[in-house]
Order: C-alpha cells, then structure tokens, then sequence
C-alpha cells in the first residue's frame, strides 16, 4: 500500500496517521474503522462480484466508501496496517453455529504481534470495540462489553473466543494468506446456505451503540436499549445514506 492509499484510507477512518506502530494507536485504528466502515453483504444482493483482490478492496472500502464482510475488511486493514509497520498475520477462524464451530475459513481475523500478540478484528458486526489480548485468559472489557479467549476442547493450539457470554468463533494457530480465503468467500456469497444470501444486512458501530439495516428493519441499540421498525421500500435507499452514507442506485434483493 503506498503513500497515497495510506493516506486516502486514513482520512476514510477519519484519524491522523499514528506517530509509531503501538497498542495505543492500535486501539484507536479499530475503533475508528468499527465507527466508519460498516459491515455489509450488499454487494451479494445488488449482483456486485467480490473480489479480494487488493485494487478491488480498496476502490470499495475507501474510494466508493462502501463497507464489506469480514474477508474484505479484514483484508484491506491487514495492509494497512502493515504499511503503517505494524506486523500481522491473518488467521482463519470457525464461527460458532449454536455450541458447533462451522468449517475453517468461515471467518477471517487478524494477529498483531507487538510486544504481546493481540486479536485484531474489524470484520465480525457486534463484536469487541478494541483488540483484545491474545495470551489473556481473563475477561477482557471495552464499551462493546466482555469478551474472554480460552484454549478450544479440540486442542491444536485453537483459540474459542467468546463474546458477552456467546461463543463467536474458534481461531487457529496456522497463518495464511488472503488468497486461501477465496473459495470460501466465494462459497459465503453464492451458497444458498450461507447466511449471508439470505438477506441483506448493513450494521455499524456508533458513539452509543450500533445502528444496522436487516432486511427492511432499521435497528437502533443505544445505552443498552434497542428499538427497531420497519422501513418502507421508498425509505431504504435514504436510511443507507443517511446511517451509513452509502449511496445506492437500486435496492438490494431480500433474498430469499
């Protein structure tokens, strides 16, 4: 990533650029994205193709300033942060299905290695306001609320990691590269069983809680209280706008 995408992805964030590569500047990296760059599938349901390709992810997330779903945002921030000299390794993560961990690849998330290793994720939804550490087995606490990692029954050095009391996804151990993601990316956005065919879904964290479009339905959490009502059709391409400042020419499919 050079100079200038640097730079276009930092305004995208609304933060400076961070003086050193610290936990500090770390923290406040991943709260600026989870407060500007939504978690979305839109792109299933407008008919858009997913690439992971670098060029494709950064025209989306910070030239067309749209958001994505965890293999793009992820993604684009492993480079970003590398290029601001942070060192990350991109680990494969099975999410949680009930008390069942789905396949590997079902999820992408970020190891960042300082002088301890830490948890980055910018790409889950509701998730963890800052990363969390790695070698911690204590409750771990932000405004988002508790989060707690632990060694998984299936040993391997896989992690469980648990979010407000609900297991969210089992981490492994191995690094890979972007490019191993790919067919499950692929299978995410074209299976009729993923959950993300199914309906579209835009969700964003905000200075009070988290606002997201579920289908039809504008979802409000704010000090802990959520309120929800249902859009109609001639209201959805304003609420993408206006909430997420996402400008569409038609409406997504609400799939099936």
């Amino acid at each position: 990533m050079n100079e200038s995408r640097i730079t276009g992805y930092l305004d995208r964030l609304g933060v400076a650029r961070p003086a050193v590569p610290d936990a500090q500047s770390l923290r406040a990296l991943q709260l600026a994205h989870l407060k500007a760059v939504p978690f979305e599938n839109l792109s299933i349901h407008l008919g858009e193709p997913i690439s992971l390709e670098s060029e494709a992810l950064f025209d989306k997330i910070v030239e067309r300033r749209r958001g994505g779903f965890c293999y793009e945002l992820n993604g684009l921030f492993a480079e970003l942060l590398t290029a601001l000299g942070y060192r990350v390794t991109l680990l494969a993560a099975r999410v949680f299905k009930g008390s069942r961990p789905g396949p590997l690849f079902d999820h992408l998330a970020l190891r960042v290695d300082l002088d301890e290793p830490w948890l980055v994720d910018v790409g889950f939804g509701d998730f963890a306001d800052a990363p969390l550490r790695l070698d911690e087995r204590a409750e771990q606490k932000d405004d988002a609320g508790v989060s707690q990692i632990g060694p998984a029954p299936s040993g391997h050095g896989d992690l469980d990691v648990v979010h407000n009391g609900d297991p969210a996804y089992r981490l492994t151990a191995r690094p890979y590269e972007l490019e191993d993601f790919v067919p499950m990316c692929w299978w995410q956005a074209t299976s009729p069983e993923s959950h993300f065919t199914r309906s579209p879904v835009c969700s964003m964290r905000t200075d009070e809680g988290r606002i997201t479009i579920s289908g039809s339905k504008l979802i409000h959490t704010a000090s802990g209280e959520r309120t929800e009502r249902v859009l109609r059709e001639g209201d959805l391409l304003p609420a993408y706008a206006d909430h997420f400042a996402i400008t569409l020419d038609r409406l997504p499919s609400m799939g099936r």
